[in-house]
């Protein structure tokens, strides 16, 4: 599968919950009340589609980051 560009993003609603976005969308394309189902919802299609994925925490700061194909730093194997 080609890696596609972006990132995915687990983040804070101001109105409570978590929001999963793609990078530079205005709008989410999911909400959610437990930030758990956003990390697993947000992981999956981040891995389908090869890009970088972000976990913020309520302060919107990078919690966790996972890379899902775009890893300039392949483990050896």
């Amino acid at each position: 599968m080609p890696k596609k560009s972006g990132s995915h993003h687990v983040v804070p609603n101001a109105n409570n919950g978590w929001d999963v976005k793609k990078e530079d969308a205005t709008r989410g394309s999911g909400h959610v009340d437990k930030k758990q189902d956003a990390v697993d919802a947000r992981s999956r299609i981040s891995q389908n589609q090869g890009t970088e994925f972000y976990i913020r925490g309520k302060d919107g700061k990078i919690r966790n980051k996972d890379s899902h194909g775009n890893d300039p730093y392949p483990p050896k194997g």
